[in-house]
């Protein structure tokens, strides 16, 4: 796991995060981690394979069609002779 080290934080906003922590019921450190998680992995972010499974349920792909995709053969190109 990754280390990161703050320097130069103003007391201020030192008190301010010890405050927030006590009223979560976590240390610092720990508060300052879910702060950073909260910050750069956001609730409403977009997971791309839940967003592909609702997308094959809404047109009804089964798992025999993918079966059938992962089995064929690719198409023959069409001919203009």
């Amino acid at each position: 796991m990754a280390t990161v080290t703050i320097r130069n934080l103003s007391e201020e906003a030192h008190r301010a995060l010890k405050a927030r922590a006590a009223r979560h019921n976590r240390s610092t450190e720990a508060e300052m981690r879910a702060i950073l998680e909260a910050a750069v992995r956001p609730e409403g972010r977009l997971r791309l394979g839940t967003a592909l499974s609702e997308m094959s349920r809404k047109i009804g792909l089964t798992n025999a069609d993918v079966e059938a995709l992962e089995h064929g053969s690719a198409a023959e190109p069409m001919r203009f002779e």
